[in-house]
């Protein structure tokens, strides 16, 4: 879409299906009019909505309604979206209790998504679309945007289902380069010097913990466990978690708890101060890199896929999905290995040597 200047005012031109009543059958050249002045404000608002009229032309979606006089306006004015959205938090939290990890996923869900929102703006079809429009397709972001603003316009009775916008998104694989490996685990261990969060290393590293996890433990439990520890609030949940290796918690001395003084309102703030602390001290990896690092180790152990994800807080899909590169050479690597068991299996010919021909 063009942006021009006529008059003073801005107006669209691009390709456009015909207008309603139109004796045209096919898209041809055409203008918008947008009622903005050709102001450096009006620009901006221009810009914006060439981005959401190209976007509904390329999902089909375009509609000459938004922008004949005399429209119907469907949504009530008096409530703007800033009112929409504190209503959709009131009946958040009436559902839920208000606990860290809940506070965590009103904030990274919906609230990253909320503030990008005009607050003072009634709530319309063609804002949520803009909204949608101005966030990469099959991105995170997009799959959040569209899953937050379809609450919201359920809540405020609009018919628009953005969660078909939301596109094709999966977890980022992890890159296996990207990962330390056992030795350099242990050698910064050693180099910490704060004793507090050298333990809190060796946990994270131990039992493959999210880093606010740190601060949601049953430690005295963990005292008397045999090596075995109970994660109280993690994002799915309680659960068990085995360490890997065994041999970390003695070397680490983890049964002698430091948890280091560290305080945050929601999983999120815990979890930023913990990475803040250790990329202070110069450690090349991130703490969630710690993570992924037991769920490599549970496959070099044997442990099934199931177990694994149970222990970590997730599903097993998401375990496949963030997995993949490792799951995959792990059942060829393993599939290999019981075909050279095999004491029938095909041997390659044998050549003899000049000596043996002697």
């Amino acid at each position: 879409m063009t942006i021009l200047i006529k008059g003073n005012r801005l107006y669209l031109r691009g390709t456009l299906p015909p207008r309603p009543m139109s004796n045209k059958s096919f898209p041809h050249q055409q203008e918008i009019a947008l009622g903005l002045d050709a102001t450096v404000d009006g620009l901006h608002w221009a810009e914006k909505e060439a981005r959401k009229v190209g976007f509904l032309l390329e999902s089909g979606d375009f509609s000459w309604k938004p922008y004949l006089r005399h429209r119907q306006v469907s949504q009530l004015p008096h409530k703007t979206i800033g009112d929409w959205i504190s209503a959709l938090k009131t009946d958040y939290f009436m559902r839920r209790a208000k606990t860290p990890q809940s506070l965590t996923t009103w904030e990274t869900n919906y609230n990253e998504v909320f503030k990008r929102l005009p607050l003072s703006q009634p709530l319309t079809t063609d804002l949520l679309v803009s909204a949608i429009a101005a966030t990469p397709p099959d991105t995170r972001i997009r799959q959040k945007t569209c899953l937050a603003l379809d609450k919201l316009a359920q809540l405020a009775g609009i018919e628009f289902d953005a969660k078909r916008f939301a596109g094709n998104y999966s977890p980022t694989k992890v890159s296996p380069r990207s990962l330390p490996s056992d030795e350099v685990i242990v050698e910064w261990y050693y180099r910490l010097s704060n004793p507090a969060w050298q333990w809190a290393y060796g946990m994270l590293a131990t039992y493959g913990l999210r880093p606010h996890e740190l601060f949601h433990l049953d430690l005295e439990r963990f005292r008397s466990s045999c090596g075995v520890l109970m994660v109280l609030a993690g994002k799915t949940g309680a659960r068990r978690v085995w360490p890997l290796h065994p041999e970390w918690v003695e070397e680490f001395g983890l049964t002698d708890v430091k948890l280091p003084s560290c305080h945050g309102k929601t999983n999120r703030d815990l979890g930023h101060r913990v990475t803040r602390y250790f990329r202070r001290q110069g450690m090349p990896f991130r703490p969630y890199d710690l993570r992924h690092c037991w769920a490599i180790r549970s496959m070099q152990y044997g442990l099934e896929i199931g177990l694994a994800a149970q222990q970590m807080g997730h599903s097993a899909t998401i375990h496949s999905q963030t997995y993949h590169a490792w799951l995959a050479f792990q059942h060829h690597q393993q599939a290999f290995e019981r075909l050279l068991a095999k004491p029938d299996r095909p041997r390659p010919p044998r050549v003899k040597n000049e000596e043996e021909n002697v």
